[in-house]
């Protein structure tokens, strides 16, 4: 028999950020509770609003199947004694599966007994397990509230539990479980009875509640686009960021009312304005058709009602009193040209023992000339400038409000002082990418200034660590400087442009540098402390696409040298991983690897070869010209030397007695080796 499940925790507004993770954290719990009670079902459905989690189970088994299982006792020897009568031992065999001796049977020469294990009602299993798997959910701010000692995000206000049209008892936080809940504060039906699972939806519909999420993101998508042509006007979602997700998680019935400033406030930048309606307010700014800003936008409103003008009257007030910091804030920056603002940041600490940002600006201007040499880029003016400009936004009064604009404002202003269009936008994208998955810097000059800036910066960090590893550098949770995000920026930028740059002489001058400016002695291992840090990333990046034995196997290849080559290589060995004449060759050249161990003899004497097996494996091993620039062809060309290799350790004894013979031996086995380390290291793979 199947029944459907409801549960409902109501609880008091919770934090947005947490309710996409409690999705994918109830329908994780869920499933595992079924999975290790036996219990079958068809489908799972989590639905959330800021004031309610719900999971929807379809058909769901009401009951664990009954389990009839033998069990294995004592040696009838050992059970019975001469009279045949059950010993102690086949007595509290009996006992300790709760069966009397009359159920004792005898198989086999063995005692056994057949136990029948009813199975648990789902209401059962979940009267036991619920309140604890609410409880396991994770997430920031977990608090205490009125007297229980468990924590939760908020606290909860009501529990609805129902199979079909039957109320599971449950408690939670002291709240037992009921058919009733609460629609929309503002609703006037208020109070709603939920009659079985399959109405739960449209129950709360009427009590102006859209409780399914994805239904609700759709709705204010649709909404704000219909509520945007209206006015003749566009809304752009994929110029909003997370907003679009955060307004679905803070709103249970969302309506959408237009607002406007007054048309002074354009004479910002826009990037200003954006800011403040979408990062700040919450607000969906609007374009329009001809993709400049526009000075109306939508505010969304949690609502129930058509009295919208106190909603509107406020929003505008708020928004103009942040405009009026954005005018003030731009009139005084725009004061002095950008160029003017570098001494600003010889105030301005970088990183405590590693000078300002101005030390900071001149180490990269020096290492975005380097670069721009290795890339043999002619005329480096524009790349200079934009080093030079790069991190002057830094000290305006715009940036210091909204720090979230650094190098857009910084492009803003350069483009006001007339500055070429070019170094403006270099002085933007240096930033780029802003997080693991975002947009890369589409041009040279963002490119160069952007790995010269992300490169001082782990060099900085690694370089103000020696000594103190474990405690300031990057681990799981922790990421100073925002190292990693900066070296998985380099390998973005380098890979996707094919950029053919030797990152370890770029990293080794950065070092130089810093260690000469602040009389700073480096530690022996600091530039392998680097490249392994870079190697880590480069297989994090790439896990799901290479396997971690490729890149094991390809350690000893410089990866930073030639950052572009190195990946090509890890895809065409991840690529051979499967395919049958390789694992021949792989299984061949572990095999050489093995006997060779640190064997080094390498000079060979054709004069000793004793075997026509050494000569047909010398010959083939000299007759192999594969260049090794085609790795795809030269590992093609390698199935050539395996029915000689095949043929040499089937008949030629290694480690012969003769002391000249072995060697000679191995040193044709370390010319083999060489062929096969231009792949990889085999006996890593």
């Amino acid at each position: 028999m199947k029944k459907d499940l409801l549960l409902e925790i109501l609880v008091q507004e919770l934090p947005y950020k947490f309710i996409p993770s409690a999705i994918s954290q109830l329908e994780i719990a869920f499933e595992k509770l079924f999975k290790e009670n036996a219990l079958a079902y068809k489908k799972i459905n989590v639905y959330a609003t800021p004031r309610r989690l719900a999971v929807l189970v379809d058909e769901l088994a009401v009951c664990q199947e009954t389990v009839s299982k033998n069990v294995k006792g004592p040696i009838i020897s050992v059970a019975k004694n001469e009279a045949g009568e059950y010993t102690p031992a086949a007595i509290g065999f009996a006992k300790k599966n709760g069966v009397d001796v009359s159920m004792l049977y005898e198989k086999d020469n063995y005692i056994w007994v057949n136990i029948e294990t009813k199975g648990k009602t789902v209401a059962e299993i979940l009267k036991e397990n619920i309140q604890n798997l609410i409880l396991k959910l994770q997430g920031s701010h977990f608090m205490r509230w009125q007297y229980n000692t468990e924590k939760f995000s908020r606290p909860i206000e009501n529990v609805v539990a129902l199979l079909d049209d039957e109320v599971v008892e449950l408690e939670i936080l002291g709240k037992k479980s009921t058919n009733k809940t609460l629609g929309h504060r503002y609703s006037k039906n208020l109070e709603l009875t939920i009659k079985n699972p399959k109405s739960y939806i449209e129950t709360l519909r009427t009590g102006n509640v859209i409780v399914n999420q994805e239904e609700r993101r759709d709705l204010i998508i649709k909404l704000t686009k219909e509520c945007a042509e209206k006015n003749n006007l566009v809304i752009k979602f994929d110029n909003t960021g997370d907003l679009l997700e955060e307004i679905t998680y803070i709103t249970e019935y969302p309506v959408p009312v237009i607002c406007e400033f007054n048309e002074k406030y354009l004479q910002i930048p826009d990037i200003v304005t954006t800011t403040v309606m979408i990062s700040h307010q919450r607000y969906f700014p609007l374009w329009n058709k001809d993709g400049k800003l526009s000075n109306k936008f939508i505010t969304i409103a949690n609502y129930v009602g058509d009295e919208f003008e106190n909603i509107k009257a406020g929003n505008q007030r708020v928004v103009v009193a942040r405009l009026d910091d954005g005018i003030f804030f731009f009139e005084e920056d725009t004061k002095t040209k950008l160029i003017d603002k570098i001494d600003n940041l010889k105030g301005m600490t970088f990183q405590k023992g590693l000078g300002t940002l101005y030390d900071k600006t001149q180490r990269i201007i020096k290492l975005s000339d380097k670069i721009a040499d290795k890339l043999n880029i002619k005329d480096k003016t524009d790349i200079l400038r934009c080093a030079e400009l790069s991190k002057c936004d830094l000290s305006t009064k715009l940036v210091f409000e909204f720090t979230e604009l650094q190098g857009f404002i910084g492009e803003d202003y350069a483009l006001f002082d007339k500055e070429k269009p070019e170094v403006a936008k270099g002085i933007c994208e240096h930033y780029f990418p802003l997080n693991a998955n975002s947009e890369l810097p589409e041009s040279i000059i963002g490119q160069v200034v952007s790995i010269a800036d992300k490169i001082d910066t782990v060099c900085a960090l690694f370089i103000s660590t020696q000594g103190d590893k474990k405690k300031k550098r990057p681990t799981g949770s922790n990421d100073p400087l925002g190292a990693r995000r900066a070296v998985i920026g380099i390998i973005r930028i380098i890979l996707e442009n094919n950029l053919n740059i030797n990152l370890e002489e770029i990293i080794k001058t950065s070092l130089d540098m810093l260690s000469k400016e602040f009389n700073t002695s480096m530690e022996d291992c600091l530039l392998e402390d680097i490249k392994d840090f870079f190697n880590s990333r480069i297989t994090f990046m790439f896990e799901k696409e290479i396997s971690s034995n490729v890149f094991n196997s390809i350690k000893s290849f410089n990866s930073l040298e030639n950052l572009s080559g190195y990946i090509t290589k890890a895809k065409i060995l991840n690529k051979y991983q499967n395919d049958e004449n390789f694992s021949i060759i792989k299984e061949n050249a572990s095999r050489v690897f093995k006997i060779l161990k640190d064997n080094k003899f390498e000079d060979i004497t054709e004069a000793l070869f004793s075997t026509n097996e050494e000569k047909e494996l010398y010959k083939a091993i000299t007759m192999h010209n594969a260049s090794p620039d085609n790795l795809e062809e030269y590992i093609i060309s390698l199935n050539a030397l395996i029915k000689p290799i095949i043929n040499f350790f089937d008949n030629v004894l290694v480690m012969d007695k003769d002391e000249k013979i072995k060697n000679n031996r191995i040193a044709l086995l370390n010319k083999l080796r060489n062929k096969f380390n231009v792949v990889c290291e085999f006996d890593k793979l």
